[in-house]
């Protein structure tokens, strides 16, 4: 057509990639302003980025090291306190180590453990949810039923059962949250990207040409990326909670400063320790509190039909 815009075979790709780029750039520009607007997002993601950098500088926050400690320090009261002393601010444990040292320490298992487990759950949650959904047929049967057999199962109990039968540890925990985690992410897209594939714009694309691949991942993924942000944010909370619990019960990480194993060393002092397990308990109840605040905000920011004031 005369007067059209005519773009080059060989500059076609630089072009369509710089609009991508440019669309993607906007997008993060707007989300920005939103969360600014949004107090209850923005206080999470506030105290979430504190936390992450108080488990990157841990050993320079920290002023000793999480298992450094001597038997003089054992019970020691915080330093408000009768007893207490201003070098243990939060007091020693019952094996003379100093308590803040290794709550600050202990973000760190709890931030990887979430950061981790949620990051496995989303990856296969997406690829076997986009085929199943997009393709149907005998892959969406075996995988979606044997989501469901798996979600009969309540998530701890499942957990320990796991644990039980692998032993302690950082990678048999990860690999028991993982191992039924991922369902929910399956479900979640394999639903949506049912919802999509009969839209317009899929239509569009295949009559374009495009591959199937290059619509599930260029076309569908971005349009239902949001949900899947917005569970992975809450799943993440649940999954600090869940490492704390099977920590406490002995099954999960013992060798290391974790807050569940911490408050479960702390359970024989509360009469005259408290601290033990208090401070470390509030530690985790502050996190977990700051990642659902920030899943609910982000859920009002990338889907306002899901508010929950209307």
């Amino acid at each position: 057509m005369k007067g059209a815009l005519q773009i080059e075979p060989r500059n076609r790709h630089s072009y369509y990639l710089m609009l991508r780029l440019k669309l993607w750039w906007n997008a993060w520009k707007e989300f920005g302003s939103k969360l600014v607007r949004h107090p209850t997002a923005l206080f999470g993601a506030v105290v979430i980025m504190i936390f992450i950098l108080m488990a990157i500088f841990a050993p320079y926050l920290a002023p000793y090291g999480p298992d450094e400690g001597t038997l003089d320090n054992r019970l020691l009261a915080p330093a408000w306190m009768e007893g207490g002393t201003s070098a243990h601010i939060f007091g020693g444990d019952e094996l003379g180590r100093d308590l803040l040292s290794r709550i600050i320490y202990g973000i760190r298992i709890s931030l990887l453990v979430g950061f981790v487990t949620v990051g496995i759950s989303v990856t296969l949650g997406i690829l076997f949810g986009v085929i199943a959904g997009y393709y149907r047929g005998w892959f969406d049967n075996i995988v979606s039923r044997f989501g469901d057999l798996l979600l009969a199962f309540p998530f701890l109990i499942f957990a320990i059962g796991m644990m039980a039968a692998t032993g302690p540890g950082f990678g048999n925990l990860v690999f028991a949250l993982t191992f039924k985690g991922w369902v929910e992410f399956f479900r979640l897209v394999r639903g949506e990207m049912l919802s999509e594939k009969t839209k317009e714009y899929v239509e569009a694309a295949k009559i374009t040409g495009q591959r199937n691949f290059a619509i599930m991942v260029s076309e569908v993924l971005p349009n239902i990326i949001h949900s899947v942000i917005v569970l992975a944010t809450l799943r993440m909370g649940f999954m600090i909670i869940m490492e704390a619990s099977l920590s406490y019960l002995g099954l999960g990480i013992q060798d290391q400063a974790a807050w569940g194993s911490m408050i479960k060393a702390g359970k024989d002092y509360m009469m005259n320790a408290w601290w033990i397990s208090t401070f470390p308990g509030l530690f985790l109840l502050t996190l977990v509190l700051a990642i659902n605040m920030l899943g609910e905000g982000l859920r009002d920011i990338l889907d306002p039909r899901l508010r929950t004031d209307q």
